[in-house]
């Protein structure tokens, strides 16, 4: 089964994890521009995204909402239950979902999706449970360098995997940027 829905954390993932507060309390996150073109490049190819977090953010929703994400659960502490809410809204099986995941409450959906995926930033525990670590840190650019806008192009390893999960191997972790459409694999 192809991958046709990627799940993302927020803190850790889509962000470098570190927490930012202003003299008024209010949150400050930085997002990577380029995560933002690998987000896009998905939903191009007609591979949906989604976010589930542990903690609640207006900037989270904020970001969300300019990448066209609709999926947007924070504050969940089950991440479990939102994932079934989404599965049965897209009607998907585990096998088509993939996540991108940094910590242990993370660990249930990394070992129930169809690909799993952790930052290279991840705990170890996590690290030791998917299917590929990223080879660099979360958040941080361009192709690479972060682990979403790498993401569309380590998707298509999860079409050659047969039989039980297998560790992706670290060595052919390649990155590059398609200049005119996605491969045909995703």
């Amino acid at each position: 089964m192809r991958i046709r829905y990627l799940l993302l954390d927020v803190d850790g993932v889509m962000t470098d994890g570190t927490l930012y507060f202003d003299e008024n309390g209010r949150e400050i996150k930085g997002f990577s521009i380029y995560d933002g073109h690998g987000i896009r490049l998905l939903q191009r190819a007609r591979i949906g995204v989604g976010i589930i977090s542990g903690r609640s953010s207006a900037v989270v929703a904020w970001r969300a909402k300019e990448l066209g994400i609709e999926d947007v659960h924070q504050g969940s502490r089950d991440k479990e239950a939102a994932y079934e809410m989404i599965k049965a809204k897209h009607r998907l099986q585990d096998e088509a979902v993939a996540f991108i995941g940094d910590d242990l409450i993370d660990l249930t959906l990394l070992r129930r999706v169809g690909f799993s995926i952790a930052v290279a930033s991840a705990v170890d525990a996590v690290k030791q449970e998917v299917d590929w670590v990223t080879k660099k840190g979360e958040g941080r650019g361009p192709s690479g360098k972060s682990s979403i806008s790498s993401s569309p192009f380590k998707l298509q390893k999860k079409q050659n995997m047969k039989g039980k999960r297998q560790k992706a191997e670290k060595k052919t972790t390649h990155f590059f940027y398609p200049t005119r459409r996605l491969p045909d694999v995703i």
